[in-house]
């Protein structure tokens, strides 16, 4: 099966478990891997025969700006979800990183990795 991938969606967002980080907020970084079939596409040429990953970028930045939840998990989940049921990907692997994390001592990164698909 062939993928795009899209690195480095940044956005500002409320999620997490301290109520702090819903109030205050915090970057977010995402990459994306979508599956689907580019066959069509290779062949038109016609964008309407492959993925706008434009769609998936706009829902990703939309979620983490918007929502809020306690966990990462809960957002890189719902990402996954938005992108299964509104465009024709089949399969779509979030990676989400709480790029500043308040936990003392800290200084590095978190990031949740998850594969949904249609099937699931």
């Amino acid at each position: 099966m062939d993928s795009i991938q899209i690195q480095g969606i940044r956005c500002y967002g409320y999620t997490g478990y301290l109520s702090e980080e819903r109030v205050l907020g915090q970057w977010f970084e995402v990459n994306l891997t979508l599956w689907a079939s580019l066959e069509k596409a290779g062949k038109t040429d016609a964008l309407e025969d492959t993925i706008d990953y434009r769609t998936a970028i706009a829902q990703t930045k939309q979620l983490i700006s918007t929502q809020k939840y306690d966990l990462i998990e809960k957002l890189a989940t719902e990402i996954a979800h938005s992108i299964l049921a509104s465009t024709a990907v089949q399969k779509v692997q979030v990676q989400l990183t709480k790029l500043s994390p308040p936990i003392p001592d800290f200084g590095g990164q978190i990031t949740i990795d998850l594969t949904r698909s249609l099937a699931d």
